[in-house]
């Protein structure tokens, strides 16, 4: 199937490049060396992650201590996407790809699959965001319709009443089912972005997967006497907590009814310039504090990663000024909500679907 392909508009092919340049300008202006400051999160949050497991084992006489290590564990594992792996993926932590590729393997080791999340991300979510079909991140999973313009059936009409119970699953879905659908069915999305997967890669997958379960579970249970119950509920938990967070973070910034859906037309073309469409299918959020920017990788910056993904989330807070400034002064379709304002209004989106009353953009 042919890829789909972007509004040809050269006006706003000038337009990026303007801003491409006041963003190079702003960032190289900036004396120092922001990247060091990843770097030392590539070995300090590996760390956190392995020593609360470590701790967790060590002290499996007392299950109150093992459950919230493991609990702790979940949320670190999110800290360690939004920090390490997220930019590892678009080579932001080090000049060599080489030591990137080595930091994005460490997902291998916490339950996902380096391989087919960062082709996911660069060739579906970063080519074709919110597009149907083609971003992996909106890719129907039956039981919720994030896509507006699809009609709801069955059980999707009353997503709005039970989603609370699927969002903590995500995680669990993402280890038992998508990975490996993604490896092994053909008709999924990821082959029409990237074509066939080497052999080795699933064979690497299975075994990654048999690995992360042994440490996570069964060495507990043969070496540190921890019962199978309290091993499977301590695992459990963690899982879900790291579902929880990691939604937490991601809802609020693609899946809105303020953000646009575009339909492919019969030659598989889009509506919108790709500037434009940047700005139509992403938001940011408004918080920026301390926490945001050094804890949780400036993922309220969102717009300025996928029109800048080459700097990493450490020159988001200068980059976003700039393109505030610009969008204002041209025109352009930037969105920032609260972060709570921004939920609700996934939530809002979920209702919609659910009744099939959002209104559709003209295209």
């Amino acid at each position: 199937m042919e890829k789909p392909s972007y509004l040809k508009n050269s006006d706003d092919v000038k337009l990026f490049n303007e801003l491409r340049k006041k963003v190079n300008q702003r960032v190289e202006a900036i004396p120092e060396n922001r990247d060091i400051y990843i770097q030392i999160k590539a070995i300090i949050l590996p760390l956190v992650y392995f020593g609360l497991y470590f701790f967790a084992v060590f002290n499996a006489d007392k299950p109150g201590v093992y459950i919230l290590s493991f609990v702790l564990m979940g949320i670190s594992l999110v800290l360690i996407y939004l920090n390490l792996i997220h930019e590892a993926a678009h080579n932001n932590i080090y000049k060599s790809k080489r030591l990137n590729g080595l930091v994005l393997q460490i997902f291998d080791f916490v339950g996902a699959n380096s391989y087919i999340w960062k082709k996911r991300h660069i060739a579906s979510h970063h080519a074709y965001p919110n597009v149907d079909g083609w971003d992996t991140d909106i890719e129907q999973s039956g039981l919720l319709l994030i896509i507006p313009w699809i009609k709801a059936k069955g059980i999707q009409k009353y997503q709005h009443k039970f989603f609370f119970l699927v969002y903590p699953l995500y995680l669990f879905n993402w280890m038992f089912i998508r990975d490996f659908r993604d490896f092994f069915d053909n008709e999924r999305v990821i082959l029409k972005t990237q074509g066939s997967i080497p052999t080795i890669e699933k064979v690497k997958m299975i075994g990654y997967k048999l690995f992360y379960f042994f440490y996570q579970i069964v060495v507990p249970v043969l070496f540190f006497k921890v019962s199978v119950g309290l091993a499977l509920g301590a695992w459990f938990l963690q899982v879900i907590a790291a579902s929880i967070f990691a939604l937490f973070v991601l809802l609020p910034l693609h899946p809105l009814p303020d953000n646009a859906f575009p339909k492919l037309d019969e030659k598989n073309g889009l509506p919108f310039s790709w500037l434009q469409h940047q700005f139509e299918v992403t938001n940011d959020l408004k918080e920026n504090n301390w926490l945001v920017r050094n804890v949780l990788g400036n993922f309220n910056f969102h717009v300025a990663h996928h029109l800048f993904p080459n700097y990493s989330y450490l020159y988001y807070n200068e980059i976003t000024d700039e393109i505030e400034k610009f969008a204002k002064e041209h025109n352009l379709a930037y969105k920032r909500f609260p972060i709570l304002t921004a939920l609700g209004k996934h939530v809002d989106l979920l209702k919609q679907n659910a009744n099939n009353a959002y209104y559709i953009l003209e295209e």
